[in-house]
């Protein structure tokens, strides 16, 4: 088993938002991702609703994983997440928006 003592800062994931959950990270093997940044940012004219989750190995993506939840993202803003979530190995990053518009990055680091 892993000690998890190196810890190195990484871009964890970059992408465009669609209407359907998507899967922008995957913590590998022998790792855990330190998730410590999420920013959205909206784009356009109009509000969109953003839903960003953190979800298990093998477990649903819903609103008991959720960071943002059907979370109001006024026209041309950013919202922002800081803290200390762990990713365990085959853990996941998922998002989506009602309407396309939206940019979602990850930062945080892995540890090995």
């Amino acid at each position: 088993m892993a000690n998890f003592q190196d810890i190195t800062g990484i871009k964890i994931a970059q992408a465009a938002m669609t209407t359907e959950y998507t899967v922008i990270y995957t913590s590998p093997t022998d790792t855990r991702t330190y998730v410590k940044d999420i920013t959205v940012v909206n784009t356009t004219s109009t509000s969109k609703n953003i839903y960003v989750n953190l979800v298990p190995s093998a477990v649903t993506t819903d609103a008991s994983n959720a960071i943002f939840y059907n979370t109001p993202l006024p026209a041309n803003t950013t919202v922002q997440w800081c803290g200390i979530q762990i990713l365990n190995p085959g853990d996941t990053v998922e998002v989506k928006a009602d309407a396309v518009g939206c940019t979602v990055s990850v930062s945080g680091g892995d540890a090995v």
